[in-house]
């Protein structure tokens, strides 16, 4: 063993770990990152995928980077710059129609389907607002820790969210404990009638959700994407210009010029505990690094099962990560455009604001949920969605650093498919990944024809591939699921809540942690103040 080197080891150099990287080292501390990639960024990295042609690689748009972070950070005087869709979601229908939502396509879209629609919804808005507004400020906290035994910094811990919870009336705390509980397809059918205000509003419980809108507690998954905002305005989706990586690569400029050190093509093999203690990493090409104390960014599932000796770690936590529920039911495609989509319902190649929009292919609550039994019965197929849920973002026509000049980059983020296959074969998702892709693609060009004779490459990465390249286990790119078991106090597991790991001296810093997934750089600020606490 070396002698420590470093204050701190990080592993991963996602942006969570960029984020608590540049908050320790703004504290002095000596910090190193260790990602085995040859970029930054974990799943928020921008990539060249066809020769000229870039696109964010995993996580695609932006609402909930926390706006302290981008303060705190500077990242906006790294370059950093969001800018808003046009309009949040377009929704192609069967038969040539569309339902445009957002902006001030909302109000009128929502009425030619249902005037009781038009007139609820804003009551609807308010209720997500109240019951956010309180989330929005615990996703700041360092959740009370669950242990063993009664100490006063629980005690303070626990005060401290209730006297944030006590803002809501007895109104807010019902609407938040249905949205905590209940299916997100239950309460948008009590709200509304029009399927395709459903659809729209009911896309977010699916997101990284495998699971149908219809289970309990994906009304929480739905509400864990209203949280954020784009430049000052709430509820709002955006870009970032140069793509995720540009969120990535701002943060680690910062860190940076906080004295991190960050080296890539450092994959780290195992954590190395002495006496007790996690006291430095050993790389995969055989080096042993020391440190005061290690940070993993990555999935805590991954860390518990892949990167320790079982031997040293309490065999009743690792019968628990077994369990760990992983697995997203999410399928990625690029693909590079010579020409914009031309759809039935708004048709022409050239740029109309619906291009700059969430593309959505799913005209309905019922359409979800089918996709959802398909992929996991596999009774027609080893486990996908006949007819896949599809959002189609063309990042190029918000941001044209991305393609060649009059041609266009795309995003398909594909739900339902079963991270494990029901194939009698072997093959998995290596034998299957292109039929898959080859579906989506169809089912984008039954609504815009000219989209698959368009594309001049593309990038497919199933679930499994997802797990390989970037450590998502299962495809899942919250690096768990949003369910009450493993949220807040319970995130990733009850007496683990307030970042400290299973070991003294170990810490965890990623979306496996509160507030959860997404591109906010939460995980990794809180973990840096209990990090600086101890």
């Amino acid at each position: 063993m070396h002698r420590p080197a470093s204050d701190t080891l990080i592993i991963g150099g996602g942006h969570n770990a960029l984020a608590c990287a540049a908050y320790l080292a703004a504290a002095g501390q000596q910090v190193t990152v260790l990602e085995a990639r040859a970029v930054v960024g974990g799943a928020a990295v921008t990539e060249e995928f066809h020769p000229g042609f870039r696109n964010s690689s995993c996580s695609y748009t932006v609402s909930l980077l926390h706006p302290d972070v981008i303060r705190e950070l500077r990242l906006a005087q790294h370059g950093l710059r969001i800018v808003e869709r046009p309009m949040a979601n377009f929704l192609p229908l069967p038969g040539g129609d569309a339902f445009r939502f957002g902006g001030e396509w909302t109000l009128p879209e929502v009425a030619r389907f249902s005037r009781r629609d038009a007139e609820r919804l804003p009551a609807w808005n308010a209720m997500l607002e109240r019951v956010a507004d309180v989330l929005r400020a615990l996703a700041t906290e360092i959740p009370p820790n669950v242990s063993d035994r009664f100490v006063l910094a629980d005690w303070l811990a626990s005060w401290s969210v209730a006297r944030k919870l006590k803002g809501l009336d007895m109104r807010g705390r019902r609407d938040l404990l249905e949205l905590f509980t209940r299916s997100a397809g239950e309460l948008l059918d009590h709200w509304f009638e029009a399927e395709p205000l459903k659809a729209v509003l009911g896309w977010d419980s699916i997101v990284g959700n495998f699971a149908s809108p219809y289970a309990p507690g994906s009304a929480y998954v739905l509400l864990h994407h209203v949280f954020g905002e784009v430049n000052g305005r709430r509820g709002a989706w955006g870009h970032a210009i140069g793509g995720m990586g540009a969120i990535s690569e701002a943060i680690a400029a910062e860190a940076r010029a906080r004295g991190a050190e960050i080296r890539t093509g450092a994959r780290v093999a195992q954590v190395l505990v002495r006496d007790g203690r996690a006291a430095g990493v050993a790389l995969a090409d055989g080096t042993e690094l020391g440190a005061r104390r290690v940070v993993a960014g990555v999935n805590p599932k991954l860390l518990y099962t892949r990167l320790f000796e079982p031997a040293d770690l309490d065999p009743e936590l690792l019968a628990r990560f077994a369990r760990y529920r992983c697995g997203s039911g999410t399928f990625r495609i690029n693909v590079a455009l010579a020409e914009l989509p031309d759809f039935r319902a708004a048709p022409g190649t050239r740029l109309q604001p619906h291009h700059g929009s969430g593309i959505l292919v799913g005209p309905s609550l019922g359409y979800f949920e089918r996709a959802w039994m398909d992929a996991r019965s596999r009774e027609h197929n080893p486990g996908w969605a006949r007819e896949p849920v599809v959002e189609l973002v063309i990042s190029s026509a918000l941001d044209d650093s991305l393609a060649p000049a009059g041609q266009h980059v795309a995003s398909l983020f594909c739900q339902h498919v079963n991270p494990e296959l029901d194939d009698p074969e072997g093959g998995g998702w290596d034998a299957h990944r292109e039929t898959f892709a080859d579906l989506a693609i169809a089912t984008v060009d039954r609504h815009a024809p000219n989209f698959a004779a368009s594309i001049l490459g593309r990038r497919v990465l199933s679930p499994l591939d997802l797990e390989r390249e970037y450590g998502l286990l299962g495809g899942d790119i919250f690096h768990g699921a949003l369910g009450l078991d493993q949220l807040f106090s319970a995130r990733p597991l009850l007496g683990q809540a307030d970042y400290r790991g299973a070991v003294p001296g170990l810490y965890l810093c990623g979306s496996g942690t509160h507030p959860g997934g997404g591109v906010t750089g939460l995980p990794g600020r809180n973990a840096a103040r209990a990090i600086l606490r101890d």
